[in-house]
């Protein structure tokens, strides 16, 4: 063990010692015992940083295979595209679309019901009586004229407030001004029927409404089914896809032709993402079984965890339960190279999904598929499940932290309580020291007081 000599010159001097300095040496060696346990904290926080980058790649990793396990993920994308966007236009195609080829003709388009009133000369003129209003085979509605709602603006708007089924408006054209009203629902439903006892006070003319437009349902062929749709824009006759009719078409010889697709785009881009999400986690391992820059080994260099995910990535390339004539990843264009990183042939992916497109998806996505059976080993690598082996080894790195924090912190105290009595002690030495010098000088007084010799003379 190091040893700590108090150096103060001649001890009849008076300078004594660096108390502080003194302190400071022999608390350096007391010190020692922590230098371990900091080197191995040191190292369980490098780990700890290794762990959180792999929990982030396999995390990232995760969710790139969620896009193509996800029943509504890319799997369930689907494009359409219409022959004629002049007649029809396609609005959506969800996950209930098939992918196919559809025929439509159409015979003509929904109308809303609108009716409008005589014309008025003055729109400011006073009116009187009242206006019954029902749509389609609903209950009729009377609006009363009184002092709130005695002109076309006001009877507009009251009209609106009251929710009878109908807008109404004022327009205007070269005959006057007129009340408009349409209907809230397209199609034969909302035909409109308005009743009037309406009259002008100020010209003491009647006021009587005609038909704008006829509610009428549209009239359509899909696949040489008849069918109606009370709106332009259709749902429902094609599962999964809502289109719009823009025009009659021409005639029945031209039909428009409305083709459903697979995304096989958005697959193949969500398929790369696996692959590159993966080929990050394969790095985090190969640089973990390697020295850094330094030429030292890396902070999980041997570590179990790295074994247990290398181990169970590759196992899990090869699982899952074939799906028709989808067995394994290659073909899907899925390779594993021989530095264990996977390589994606696109036009090989994108030949599966013209050609195998329902046995793709079953091999990511049916019970005990590869999708399924992969997703396990993700979670069970996991750095958020509880069960996780990522999780456990931070887990494991946090209690060992933990007690070495206690230790260095208890060790830390004991030395500050250490460092208080050596100092105060030491302190006191030094004072006795100091005071040396001036205590010889009063025996010599005292001594040439006695025997009358003086001490300072020399012979």
């Amino acid at each position: 063990m190091s040893t700590v000599g108090l150096n103060f010159g001649s001890i009849n001097s008076g300078t004594g010692f660096d108390v502080a300095s003194t302190v400071s040496s022999i608390l350096a060696i007391e010190q020692g015992i922590e230098t371990p346990w900091k080197t191995q904290l040191a190292n369980l926080k490098a780990q700890d940083t290794a762990l959180s980058t792999f929990g982030t790649d396999l995390a990232t990793l995760s969710t790139a295979l969620q896009s193509l396990t996800d029943f509504n993920g890319v799997f369930a994308a689907k494009q359409g595209s219409s022959s004629d966007t002049n007649v029809v236009a396609l609005t959506s195609a969800s996950s209930l679309a098939a992918a196919g080829s559809h025929t439509i003709v159409v015979n003509h388009l929904a109308q809303t019901s609108s009716e409008y009133s005589s014309a008025l000369s003055n729109a400011n003129d006073t009116l009187s009586g009242s206006l019954t209003i029902q749509v389609g085979s609903g209950a009729s509605q009377t609006i009363n004229i009184d002092g709130t709602n005695n002109t076309l603006a006001t009877l507009a708007a009251s009209i609106n407030a009251a929710s009878v089924g109908v807008t109404a408006s004022v327009v205007k054209d070269t005959n006057g001004s007129r009340l408009a009203l349409t209907s809230s629902t397209s199609g034969a439903a909302g035909q409109i029927t308005a009743s009037s006892s309406l009259t002008d006070a100020t010209t003491n003319s009647a006021i009587s409404f005609q038909q704008g437009l006829q509610g009428v349902d549209a009239s359509l062929t899909v696949d040489g089914l008849a069918t109606t749709s009370a709106s332009n824009t259709v749902t429902g006759v094609i599962p999964g896809v809502t289109f719009q009719l823009l025009s009659a078409s021409p005639n029945s010889n031209q039909p428009v032709q409305v083709q459903i697709t697979n995304d096989n785009s958005s697959i193949e881009q969500a398929v790369s993402s696996f692959v590159t999400a993966y080929n990050a986690v394969v790095g985090d391992i190969k640089t973990q079984e390697g020295k850094d820059s330094s030429g030292n080994p890396e902070p999980l260099y041997g570590d179990p965890t790295v074994a247990l995910i290398q181990n169970q990535l590759t196992q899990g390339l090869l699982s899952g339960a074939a799906s028709g004539s989808i067995s394994s990843l290659l073909q899907l264009g899925i390779s594993v190279g021989q530095d264990g990183k996977l390589t994606l042939d696109a036009s090989a992916l994108d030949s599966a999904l013209n050609s195998k497109f329902s046995d793709a998806l079953g091999f990511l996505q049916n019970s005990g598929s590869f999708g399924q059976t992969f997703t396990s080993v993700l979670n069970g690598l996991s750095s958020t499940s509880t069960k996780g082996g990522v999780y456990l080894a931070l887990q494991q790195n946090s209690q060992q932290e933990a007690a070495l924090n206690q230790s260095i912190g208890d060790e830390e105290a004991r030395i500050a309580d250490e460092k208080t009595r050596l100092t105060n002690e030491l302190n006191t030495a030094n004072q006795i020291l100091q005071s040396i010098p001036s205590q010889i000088n009063q025996v010599n007084e005292l001594y040439s007081a006695i025997t009358g010799y003086n001490t300072t003379q020399t012979g």
